[in-house]
């Protein structure tokens, strides 16, 4: 038995492929994630599961072992081979009889990785509906227990005794007509993709006019963005350089889109100034991730994505009041920068968090949504953005083409529409430096291990007066009055407790994140 981690939650499954994740630990998931699919909707017979990959070097057994395990659980299955992610969620939500979609992917896991993330387009009679999406926290431990206990049936015991009697007359009359692989796929996911947050911008009165003036350097890290964001940047009139975008699926460097990584010689930092590029985007391997380096070849960081696109939306709505239909509201995660509550003042509207995951704030935007609120954006702090115009799935394409417009409409670089930003905060340091975000972490054995480290937390912050405790995903403090905030949890994606500050200034961060370090080891003493 291998000790590598096998890591299942609410972003799915990941593991090192080859060791926690083998074939059958990927069949086993399929199996359960097929048998799922089938007890929401019992009359599955008409549905199929598209099935695609980022691209990653080694892809192969698991793309295959989850195709068999679809089948196996009776499912028809459209394998669209390398896709984003959010090209995966767009071809469920523009395909008929499709139940939804199975990525192959460990996002920004490093090269030895691989997962299974589940989007569903099928909803129950009391939930929201309203376009395909990652399952709630509750329905992923769904699947989770149906793995666990390889718990593989679906359906009535009618409809499981006619598929077993189907597939007897299947084979001795040598059909081919029950579930199947559909080999050929006619539609261009990636072209389909582009068009749609095409057609997006100008219904929601978004700028490109003066598309076409700007440069734009893509870093795709050699994974499944590379021909999407080309293609969108065409389908835009934008010019583009493509950096890192070949087929290999072999990282040039460590692939989650932080400064550390892009900061290489010869990487996405150098190369936006030495081609005198307006604006330098970097995407995850499955592109539902979108970090920004200004025209400077600074890295500006993922925190700012979601608070660009929010401005630009919002920017928008000031010639076109009339789009706008109440109090504006963006749902963001709890380790989110508080730059979104200062953009939503400004523009007087509302921020709502939830815990952290796609899949969490992605019912909450849903919920608010159906209770009549106007919902303008979605995402999380690591670069993820949702734009329900497009899909209910973190887009990096959707945070392109809103940086984009956002430069389009106030004819600003990147490093003024930060100073913009930064202009909205609370204090004179902000204003003047923006917020400084510090990420910690540390190593846990196993998930439930940060338990003790929450309670004992409540237990020193609930008693303070000038603090306020969120306990929705571990553990977030805030200081409103002091525009201090920070957030311990442990991740759904990898075996570590994560412990993020935001501050005004760099000095107050480590303060109080060794003042949080501190009170960890003093649980030992």
């Amino acid at each position: 038995m291998s000790d590598a981690p096998l890591i299942l939650g609410v972003s799915g499954l990941r593991g090192i492929v080859g060791e926690s994740l083998t074939p059958e630990v990927a069949v086993r998931y399929a199996q359960a994630v097929g048998a799922w699919f089938a007890n929401i909707d019992p009359c599955s017979d008409t549905y199929d599961i598209v099935v695609g990959h980022d691209g990653r070097a080694g892809h192969e057994v698991v793309y295959h072992a989850v195709i068999s395990g679809l089948l196996a659980a009776g499912w028809g299955v459209v394998p669209i081979g390398r896709a984003m992610t959010p090209t995966i969620a767009v071809a469920v939500d523009q395909c008929e009889e499709v139940a939804g979609g199975i990525v192959i992917t460990a996002s920004h896991n490093p090269q030895q990785w691989n997962g299974i993330k589940v989007l569903s387009a099928l909803v129950e009679p009391d939930e929201p509906g309203g376009g395909v999406s990652a399952p709630s926290a509750q329905k992923a431990q769904q699947i989770i227990e149906r793995f666990e206990n390889s718990d593989f049936s679906w359906g009535t015991k009618y409809q499981r005794e006619h598929f077993c009697t189907r597939v007897s007359e299947v084979t001795h009359a040598g059909l081919s007509t029950w579930k199947k692989i559909s080999i050929s796929v006619d539609i261009d996911f990636e072209d389909l993709h582009a068009s749609v947050v095409e057609y997006a911008l100008p219904q929601r009165g978004l700028d490109r006019r003066e598309f076409g003036k700007l440069l734009v350097v893509v870093d795709s890290v050699n994974a499944s963005g590379s021909t999407g964001s080309a293609l969108m940047c065409q389908t835009l009139g934008v010019r583009s350089v493509q950096l890192y975008g070949d087929d290999t699926g072999i990282f040039p460097h460590t692939p989650e889109p932080t400064k550390e990584n892009l900061s290489g010689e010869g990487g996405l930092c150098d190369a936006v100034p030495g081609l005198k590029a307006d604006v330098g985007f970097a995407q995850d391997p499955d592109a539902d991730r979108l970090a920004v380096v200004d025209e400077r070849g600074e890295y500006i960081g993922e925190e700012y994505t979601l608070v660009l696109c929010a401005m630009a939306l919002m920017e928008a709505r000031k010639s076109d009041p009339a789009s706008s239909n109440g109090k504006p509201a963006f749902v963001v995660n709890l380790s989110t920068s508080r730059m979104i509550d200062d953009v939503a003042k400004h523009y007087g509207g509302e921020v709502v968090r939830t815990a952290v995951g796609e899949a969490n704030v992605v019912e909450a935007m849903k919920s608010l949504k159906a209770s009549g609120r106007d919902v303008v954006l979605g995402g999380e702090g690591n670069g993820g953005v949702i734009w329900p115009e497009v899909t209910y799935v973190r887009d990096s394409l959707s945070g392109m083409a809103l940086v984009l417009s956002l430069m389009a409409r106030t004819g600003k670089t990147v490093s003024q529409l930060v100073e913009m930003i930064n202009g909205l905060g609370p204090t004179d340091e902000v204003k003047a430096n923006g917020y400084t975000i510090i990420k910690k972490k540390s190593a846990l054995a196993k998930k439930s291990d940060a338990d003790p480290v929450v309670e004992h937390l409540k237990g020193i912050y609930d008693a303070q007066d000038d603090c306020r405790v969120d306990l929705q995903d571990g553990i977030r403090i805030d200081w409103d009055d002091r525009g201090v905030w920070a957030h311990v949890r442990a991740s759904n994606t990898e075996p570590i407790m994560r412990v993020i500050v935001e501050a005004p200034s760099a000095e107050e961060a480590e303060s109080v994140a060794a003042t949080i370090d501190e009170q960890i080891a003093s649980m030992g003493s």
